[in-house]
């Protein structure tokens, strides 16, 4: 092993993931995590009220593995409040998300931090779409080679940035915190990011396998069209010309990704 992947090894990433239900994949999620050639990580889990068997999985999971920690919310709260509790445990030097039905590629950690070196603090990668039982649909999203993404191009949707494909430098953004949004999130966490000036680097390489379960609130397309507009509006303040502008952006890429 060289001295650029011994230094890798030696560096830790907190994993950050909300469960809510998630019986049928949260096992899965964790065996790509035990198999990832990095083995410096923390996962934090926060689950938001499960009533299925998630919270003995998980317990179980937590038993046989140390670096895993676990956290209960006393009320359903949403993925948002799941995912800040469970960074505000955080200590790795960087952040990564995955979501409680997704899957990494075994070296998705050593590839990103490899790609990050010392001067990217925000990255993501390409992703494969996946159906509830693993098939895949021969459909890949962000696999295209992009110059770094700011603010403005993150408004226009130049790129999907897939939560559990996201890496970030814990030290550059200490505090970071989620928008306390029901659903879209995680996207208006990369606006806020973004708006710092920090840009946002794609490796384009599939390191993630995004899995579409049927009932997901985010498979709703008329909600997640909502969803943007009000984050446009709401959350980020923008006026109804420029929204407007930002949003026939957003359609076309969601109608031809």
């Amino acid at each position: 092993m060289d001295d650029a992947n011994k230094n890798n090894h030696r560096k830790k990433v907190s994993i950050i993931t909300a469960t809510y239900n998630s019986e049928n994949f949260i096992e899965q999620t964790y065996n790509s995590l035990l198999q990832q050639t990095l083995t410096q990580w923390e996962w934090i889990i926060t689950d938001d009220c499960s009533t299925d068997s998630t919270k003995n999985i998980i317990e179980q999971i937590k038993l046989k593995d140390n670096r895993v920690k676990v956290f209960y919310n006393s009320v359903n709260s949403g993925a948002a409040i799941s995912r800040n509790k469970s960074l505000q445990y955080a200590n790795g030097e960087f952040l990564a998300f995955i979501d409680s039905d997704d899957l990494w590629h075994e070296s998705k950690l050593e590839r990103q931090i490899n790609f990050m070196g010392n001067n990217i603090d925000f990255s993501f990668t390409a992703f494969e779409i996946m159906n509830e039982n693993l098939e895949p649909k021969n459909h890949y999203i962000d696999k295209k080679e992009l110059r770094p993404l700011n603010y403005n191009d993150m408004l226009k949707k130049k790129a999907t940035l897939g939560c559990s494909t996201v890496m970030i430098r814990r030290s550059t953004f200490p505090n970071l915190q989620m928008p306390l949004l029901r659903t879209g999130q995680d996207y208006a966490t990369w606006l806020l990011i973004l708006k710092t000036g920090t840009k946002a680097y794609l490796l384009p390489e599939v390191l993630t396998k995004y899995r579409i379960v049927s009932n997901s609130i985010s498979r709703n397309k008329f909600k997640k069209a909502l969803r943007q507009w009000q984050i446009y509006r709401r959350v980020e303040k923008i006026n109804i010309f420029s929204s407007c502008y930002y949003f026939m952006h957003y359609a076309f890429k969601a109608t031809f990704r």
